[in-house]
């Protein structure tokens, strides 16, 4: 059962408390470049992105925050490492919330000043440590990131927070690993109140670094560890989105978007049904309700295995049949099946 947090408010976004897990990523582009970004957070937006980071490396992507932050609708978050200057600026610039890197951002006095200018612009705070920079003192006493590790630096970073009445703060304790990341957040969530931003860092591809992110996070999830997540994948960010929902709309956590079910296929399949699982999981990008689109490779098994779609297509040798909760509705020749399926899918949406 999930265990409620103090909420924290990200612009007008809460995280924490009851609030639903939200889905956000990160921008690729440099942050100066304020047209690229903008319209790159136009289509994580349209991917139904909650919130997004950006990487603030110098004067000019701090700069840019404020036009950026006024040409779109969703909380901007400043990524900073190592240059407190560069969080200064970017909550002058008007960011949601700031993330500092406990390991690199340098002596206490300069967390402090950040702390202290977070507090009186009422800006939240994500101590995001990460496992390949720690502290050199920390990493000589454990030998490796350890979940151990981890957390005396995060009891070290929150005592600097203690000392100057700051709290709104989020969470994250990430790493390469699996297995350390679930460690870690799990003493985590045990021993602090505070929302859990969760992550698996530095994943990798889309393919594989989606496997890894939904074994790590699926498992914290379904321990009900996390209020907010980020699905870190080397590739378009968009997919990071597709992927977080994906994971949380599979653990019930969340109905947002389509899903498509497609069977495996076997020697009975009389189509290239790969091409046509593409064909509508393309065209399910342009919907935002939350339905199940099933395309299954068999019309005497295919409704009844894939009862629980709200839609579906069975395909046989140049046939198909169009299914609406298991039901079969009409059966039309191959080469329409894609655009009757969207028909019936739009005739019903419409109606609801």
């Amino acid at each position: 059962m999930r265990r409620e947090k103090k909420v924290i408010a990200i612009g007008n976004v809460m995280i924490g408390g009851n609030y639903p897990i939200t889905v956000q990523s990160m921008t690729k582009t440099k942050t100066r470049d304020i047209t690229k970004t903008v319209n790159q957070i136009q289509h994580l937006m349209d991917a139904g992105c909650e919130l997004v980071r950006l990487a603030v490396v110098n004067k000019d992507d701090a700069s840019a925050l404020n036009k950026i932050k006024d040409s779109v609708s969703i909380p901007i978050i400043a990524d900073i490492h190592f240059d407190y200057h560069l969080a200064l600026a970017s909550i002058d610039a008007g960011a949601h919330k700031i993330r500092i890197n406990p390991g690199n951002i340098g002596n206490e006095w300069k967390l402090t000043e950040i702390i202290k200018k977070t507090k009186d612009r009422n800006v939240p705070i994500r101590i995001g440590i990460n496992s390949g920079s720690l502290p050199k003192l920390i990493l000589q006493k454990y030998g490796h990131p350890t979940p151990e590790a981890m957390v005396e630096v995060l009891n070290d970073t929150l005592e600097i927070f203690y000392k100057n009445g700051f709290d709104k703060i989020v969470i994250s304790t990430k790493g390469s690993s699996i297995m350390d990341t679930i460690h870690t957040y799990e003493l985590v969530h045990k021993n602090f109140d505070y929302p859990l931003h969760l992550g698996i860092t530095e994943a990798g591809l889309v393919f594989r670094g989606g496997i890894r992110s939904g074994i790590g996070l699926g498992i914290l999830l379904n321990e009900g560890i996390g209020d907010t997540i980020r699905v870190s994948l080397t590739g378009d960010p968009v997919t990071e989105v597709i992927a977080g929902y994906e994971i949380l709309n599979s653990l019930n956590l969340r109905k947002k978007g389509p899903v498509l079910i497609s069977c495996p296929t076997c020697g009975r399949c009389e189509v290239n049904l790969s091409r046509i699982a593409n064909a509508v999981e393309n065209r399910l990008q342009g919907y935002k309700d939350f339905i199940k689109v099933a395309v299954m490779g068999c019309v005497v098994n295919g409704p009844g295995e894939a009862k629980e779609a709200d839609f579906g297509i069975a395909c046989g040798k140049g046939v198909g049949a169009i299914f609406v909760k298991g039901k079969e509705l009409m059966r039309v020749k191959e080469s329409k099946l894609i655009n009757t399926l969207f028909e019936v899918i739009d005739e019903n949406i419409n109606h609801r």
